[in-house]
This record gives C-alpha cells, structure tokens and sequence, in this order.
C-alpha cells in the first residue's frame, strides 16, 4: 500500500512539473511572438542579415562614442562617461521604438504619417523663430529638460510621406501631387533657413531618387535638381556662415586657426591612424584638438583608432548594408513597401556617407551626424525607426503579415 501510494505522488509530481515545463515553453513562445511579428524560422535571409547588421551597427556606435567622449567628458563634465550614459538611455526608448515598428504594419505607419509629418513641419517653422542658436543655426527647440531636434525627428515621415506620394504617381489627381509638392518645397526652404544645407540636401536628395523609383518622368526631376541646386546656391550666398564653410572647403589652410580649423583638424587626425591606427581607445584628436569629436567628425576619431584597414572595413559594411536594402526593396510585394525600404536604405547609407565626406574634406564642413554612432538622442531614435521600418518591410515580403489590411484597404 505505501508503494503504491507512493508511485501515486510520483506521478503527480511529474505531472505537475511536465505541466509547468509546458507553461515555460509556451511563455517563451509568446513572449517571442510578442517582441516578433513573425516566428525567427521563416524570416527572409535578407531580413535575418539586417537585423544583426542594426545591432552590430548600434553596438560599435556606443563603443567609438565612449572612446571619443570620455576625455572631453571628464575636463568639461567632471564625469568620462557622461555622454555615453544620456547615449545609452536615450538607446532604451530607441530600442523600444524599433520593435513597435517592426510589430506595425507598413500600411498603418502610412495613414498615421501625415499629422506625424505636419507637426514636426509646425516645429521647424519654430525653430526658425525661438530655436537656440549654437554654432549659427538654429535647429533646437528645448521644452524644459528636453532638446528636440525636429529636422532629424521628421526623416522617417519623410519616407512615408513620399511613400504616399510617388507609390501611384500617375494614378494621383494633379492638384494633390502640386500640395505635397509645395508642403515638400518649403520644409526644405524652412531646413534651409536654419540654416542646415546638409540635412535640406540630404532631404531633396531622398524625394529625387523615391520619385526616380516611383516612375516620375527624369525630365521633371531634373528639373526639380537644378532649381535645389540654384537654391543651395542661394543659401551659401545670402549666408556668410555657410560662404564661410565653403571657402574654407576649397582651402582650409587660408584660415587655418578659424573657419579651415575643423578640416584642418579632421585630416590631421585621418591621416595619422596610418594603414592599422592608433588603437581603440589612443586618439591623440580627441583630446580637445579636434572639436565636435563626438557628434559632426566622430568618423575621423574612428580613421584614427582604426587606420585604413577600418575605414575601408567600414565603408564596406555600409556597401553591405545599402545591398541588402536592394534586396529586401525588390522582394517587396506592393510599391509602398519598395519606396519604404528604398527610403530607409537612401537616408541611413546616404547620411553615412555625407559624413565621412565631410569628416574626409571631400564635401563642405556641415553638423551631420552618424547613423547610431554620433551622440544625439534625435538622430538615434530617428535612425532606429527608419531601421525598423526597413525589417518591416522585409517581414511582409514574405506575404504572411501586412497582406490582409492591404487588401481591405484597396478594396
């Protein structure tokens, strides 16, 4: 009888804990469904290389900012790690940001963008007025402890309002393309009179080439290119801070302690990384030679830690990931999604790579930061939201998600 029984409880024993081993795996299971839209197994191989791809990406930007940083931090803040601990926080909603993305469809994202669009366009028309001037321009606006760059916050809308725009052009009425066309127009004109030259270019730089896509005639863009280029040409004239960044580009040792000083300074420190670098963490630059070390030239402190060999390492990360935003933009199943990830892909790559020009003296000194490298909490959580809409649009290549609330909407 006392076997007996005993068996009895061993039984119940195992039960209970097959029934609990059972609860674990199905928690497991729904918290990964909960932080994926889609099970890991039948992700697109080009979806599964790119969300790696934006955590190594986030990763080497937290560790070049804590070796660019520390040595200004802890002269001008009493605390080295000062500017990577706001970079780490300011990380944590970025991060949440991203995977609320990558659980909302493409279509929602779109009807949701335009007063998304229009409030940021209201906070640069502010900026213009009551924004605070640093370095001569005018780009912040501060709500109590709070900065807010609206010109780098409204880039993902960017996408999706060109998006909506280009995805049917020919099929849209033409007084609706001339009202996006003009709000497009002047947002422009408002970036420009911050001034920022580079995030205006980098703007009309994007609209041209998701308009290219989306089957706009090449005579009007070319049009539309030469009269932004007589603008930008306008702009560097009526400002001379901007006339001074230029002449200071063509020949930045005329002023060598003045406006060529920041150039002058950034070749100095590319040049001696040499062909394997100084060694992370050994960048004589940064030790308040070398202003804006941590934000606009934080790319000649990684040429200088890192030498060619990660330079070129880098640049070919950047080729790799511009190929497999091709991939996942000709995998798409709708033209919203194509022009949403051919968006994503242009300003993440493209704002790279007018970085390193400037960081190099192949274009004008200008504020642009690094995609997840740069310190800002404005462009971090700008650059995770693009970066989530990028995966999202891979996800719903596959068909399983995204498909049905397209249909309805067609219909």
């Amino acid at each position: 009888m006392e076997i007996s029984q005993e068996k009895i409880k061993y039984k119940r024993l195992s039960k209970r804990k097959k029934n609990l081993s059972s609860d674990n795996k199905k928690n497991q299971i729904n918290l990964i469904e909960f932080i994926f839209p889609l099970p890991w197994k039948i992700w697109p191989y080009e979806a599964k290389i790119l969300f790696i791809l934006v955590w190594i990406w986030s990763i080497l930007g937290i560790c070049i900012l804590g070796s660019s940083s520390w040595w200004v931090a802890s002269r001008e803040m009493g605390n080295w790690a000062y500017f990577l601990k706001k970079q780490i926080i300011w990380t944590i909603p970025g991060i949440g940001l991203y995977y609320f993305v990558l659980n909302t469809n493409i279509r929602n994202l779109l009807k949701f963008s335009r007063i998304n669009f229009f409030i940021l366009f209201f906070l640069i028309f502010l900026t213009n007025i009551t924004g605070i001037t640093i370095n001569g321009s005018s780009r912040w606006l501060v709500l109590g402890n709070l900065s807010l760059q609206p010109s780098e916050l409204i880039k993902p809308f960017l996408i999706l309002e060109a998006s909506n725009l280009f995805a049917h052009w020919n099929l849209i009425k033409n007084d609706k393309k001339l009202i996006t066309l003009i709000s497009f127009g002047l947002l422009i004109l408002l970036i420009l009179k911050q001034p920022n030259l580079s995030t205006a270019s980098l703007t009309g730089i994007l609209f041209w080439v998701m308009g290219l896509c989306g089957g706009v005639k090449l005579s009007s863009l070319c049009s539309f290119a030469s009269f932004g280029f007589i603008t930008g040409c306008i702009s560097i004239l009526n400002n001379e801070y901007q006339k001074l960044r230029v002449t200071s580009f063509f020949n930045p040792w005329k002023d060598p302690q003045e406006s060529g000083f920041q150039l002058i300074q950034s070749l100095l420190a590319i040049g001696s990384g040499g062909l394997f670098g100084q060694g992370f963490g050994l960048s004589m630059q940064k030790l308040q030679y070398l202003p804006f070390m941590y934000t606009d030239f934080i790319f000649s402190i990684f040429a200088e830690e890192f030498g060619l060999l990660g330079c070129t390492l880098f640049l070919g990360f950047l080729a790799f990931f511009s190929y497999i935003s091709l991939r996942i933009a000709l995998k798409c199943r709708n033209n919203y999604t194509k022009l949403v990830a051919i968006g994503c892909g242009v300003l993440l790559t493209g704002q790279s790579i007018m970085h390193i020009a400037v960081a190099t003296g192949s274009m004008p000194t200008t504020g642009l930061p690094l995609p997840f490298i740069s310190y800002g909490g404005n462009s971090l959580i700008a650059s995770f939201f693009i970066a989530g809409m990028l995966l999202r649009c891979s996800l719903e290549s596959t068909g399983f998600i995204g498909m049905i609330s397209t249909r309805k909407t067609l219909n």
